[in-house]
Order: C-alpha cells, then sequence, then structure tokens
C-alpha cells in the first residue's frame, strides 16, 4: 500500500496550495496568511500561466449540481470504493495501483473543499464548500461542433491528479494487469 504515500503527498499539496492562495485566519492558533483577492491573477508566465484565484461551486469544468451534499456523499463514496479496491488489488503492478492514487488524491483534495472549507471559511454549513481553482492556463482554442473554447477552465493540484491518473490508467492498465511488482 506504498501507493497511498502517493495519495497523501498529492493532498498535502493540493490543500496546502488551495490554503496558500485563499488564505485563513485561524485566531485560536495565531494563523493569519492573507491570500489572494477574489477573482485577482498574478502573472507566472505572461497570459499563459497565471495563478488566478476562483471558486468554482460545482463538479469539474464549473458543471452545476442542484445539490451538493450528495455530490459530497457520493466523492466520500467513491474515495471509500477507490481505497477499499486498492487495498484489494495490493499486490498488482505498480502501474495499475499508481493511477488509481493519483485519482484517489483528487477525489479526497477536492472532497476536502466541499465537506469543511464552507465551515472553515464561514460561507456555507459541511458538505456544501466550494471547491478553490487557480491554475490559469490558456490553452489553444478548441472548436467542437458548435462548441468553443478559448481559454481552459481554471483548476487545480487535485484536478492535475485525477487527470493524470485517467490517462496513465487508459495507458499502463493492459500492461499494468499482465506485468506484477
Amino acid at each position: 500500500m506504498k501507493v497511498l504515500y502517493i495519495t497523501f503527498a498529492v493532498v498535502l499539496v493540493d490543500v496546502v496550495t488551495k490554503i496558500l492562495v485563499k488564505g485563513i485566519h485561524l485566531p485560536f492558533v495565531g494563523i493569519r496568511l492573507s491570500g489572494m483577492p477574489y477573482g485577482s491573477s498574478i502573472s507566472i508566465i505572461d497570459d499563459f500561466l497565471k495563478l488566478t484565484f476562483i471558486e468554482n461551486p460545482g463538479m469539474a469544468f464549473g458543471i452545476r449540481v442542484s445539490n451538493k451534499e450528495y455530490l459530497a456523499l457520493f466523492t466520500i463514496v467513491a474515495s471509500v470504493g477507490l481505497l477499499v479496491y486498492l487495498y484489494k488489488i495490493r499486490k498488482e503492478s505498480f502501474w495499475l495501483r499508481m493511477p488509481l492514487a493519483l485519482i484517489l488524491a483528487g477525489a479526497i483534495g477536492n472532497l476536502i473543499n466541499r465537506v469543511f472549507f464552507g465551515v472553515l471559511f464561514g460561507y456555507a454549513p459541511l458538505l456544501q464548500g466550494n471547491v478553490v481553482d487557480f491554475i490559469d492556463v490558456d490553452f489553444f482554442d478548441l472548436q467542437i461542433f458548435d462548441y468553443s473554447l478559448n481559454r481552459w477552465p481554471i483548476f487545480n493540484f487535485a484536478d492535475i491528479a485525477v487527470t493524470t491518473g485517467v490517462i496513465l490508467l487508459l495507458i499502463f492498465y493492459r500492461k499494468g494487469k499482465e506485468e506484477k511488482i
């Protein structure tokens, strides 16, 4: 189950970066970090890569959900399911387990926002928080039928982990099933 170290590291990076961007004030321990103003951007590489602080109240790509509690509960159930599955395949190939560990990390990272950030930052009850997004990349324009995307949606490290995990799973699934490490 050493792949869970990957999960833990990614969740830690994700949560810490989100708190650095959003800021936090915990007077009972003497912590005050101002963070970025909502909607503001800091250019990293011209207009190609920026830190832009927004919050996503829904799912990936800003898809709205009617009941945020169900989304949080579904993510909890899916995360527990992934954890159980990772335990069951603990002797399988690293290339099968590692992508699942990344997907689990991304799910947990965004779940922490949905479950706790509303209460921690005082804007929503438990299970109704928003996900902090801040990585703003100007990829190529994308045209699919009548849908045009001229700027990639802003994302975070949890989103990178899920996307990378899915891509690696698609690439290495067959190899992982054939080879045991």
